[in-house]
């Protein structure tokens, strides 16, 4: 059992290197494209923590583990949510820009009720995640042009990553490269360690990706939102996360879906509904006062903290 602990261990930390050097890698280069922190935080840097999602996603479902893809994907999400929001605005109260109430929050609980109907007919069909990937491509595009509007010059430091303004773009390339590496090492250590301590203890797999697994994937969101709240930089703290839950149904389970269909995975309707329930509590919250405040961050964070509990007790 030990082996299997190192493993899991292993490939939290081997996640969150890989993802901190991808996102700063692909930071540096959207730096000298001159894209506003809250475009950089909703696209490079979403899709940069997001990594650990995608692979573990993929390699679960390759493993005939559709419980472990998409609860991986959900339980992300409400801990996203709940734990890394409501943590990330009890340290700094966050400020929300038009753009984020207007399109970027009403996607993420479109994609998030979209999700829901679509499992409601047993699973993702690649029809389906092809559907998702497409609605992916026009959020991206949607998000650039409103962005394009607002072109400015940003400094390494508005991102909350040290001095990168002088990084060669060979160093940039060996960074993405090297994250990449690092991120699908440890989502194989992840899931190694993760199935074969479910099966030793009598867990559902599908729990194990709601909580564990989906926590441990969640670290580099974490990592980023909690040190862009420190930096008083809002903009990357509330995009990395909106963006994340974006990639996560949208990207992750459209291209998992693609690679293979993902039969009922078993996700319950508590899950589910926290998934949505904390999705549709961020537009009354980042609405009030365009700013989410250490109140709003507390409920965030009670409301993951009682999912969890009652996760723990149906699982005993």
């Amino acid at each position: 059992m030990l082996h299997l602990l190192l493993y899991t261990v292993g490939g939290f930390f081997l996640l969150l290197a890989g993802a901190e050097i991808l996102v700063r890698g692909s930071s540096a280069l959207a730096l000298r494209l001159g894209m506003r922190p809250l475009l950089i935080g909703m696209t490079i840097v979403a899709f940069g923590t997001s990594m650990p999602e995608l692979l573990v996603s993929v390699q679960a479902a390759l493993s005939d583990q559709s419980g472990l893809s998409v609860g991986n994907v959900v339980g992300s999400n409400i801990c996203n949510l709940g734990l890394i929001l409501g943590l990330s605005a009890m340290m700094r109260p966050l400020s929300v820009q038009s753009q984020t109430i207007r399109l970027d929050v009403p996607v993420m609980i479109g994609s998030s009720a979209l999700l829901i109907f679509f499992l409601k007919s047993d699973g993702l069909s690649r029809p389906e995640g092809g559907i998702l990937l497409l609605l992916m491509g026009g959020f991206l595009i949607c998000s650039v042009l409103t962005s394009q509007r607002d072109r400015i010059t940003i400094q390494s430091s508005d991102l909350g990553i040290g001095d990168i303004r002088h990084m060669k773009t060979v160093k940039m390339i060996l960074y993405i490269l090297s994250g990449i590496a690092a991120l699908i090492g440890g989502a194989h250590w992840l899931i190694l360690g993760a199935i074969n301590l479910a099966r030793l203890w009598g867990v559902s797999e599908t729990v194990i990706g709601l909580t564990v697994v989906a926590v441990g994937t969640s670290l580099p969101e974490l990592a980023t939102s909690a040190v862009a709240a420190l930096k008083k930089e809002s903009d990357i703290a509330v995009g990395n996360v909106i963006g994340s839950n974006i990639f996560n149904i949208l990207a992750i389970l459209g291209i998992t879906a693609a690679f293979k269909p993902l039969p009922d995975p078993g996700i319950s309707w508590p899950s589910i509904g926290s998934m949505m329930l904390l999705s549709l509590l961020c537009l009354p919250f980042m609405k009030s006062g365009y700013r989410l405040s250490r109140s709003e961050g507390a409920v965030l964070l009670a409301f993951y903290a009682a999912y969890i509990l009652i996760l723990i007790q149906r699982a005993m």
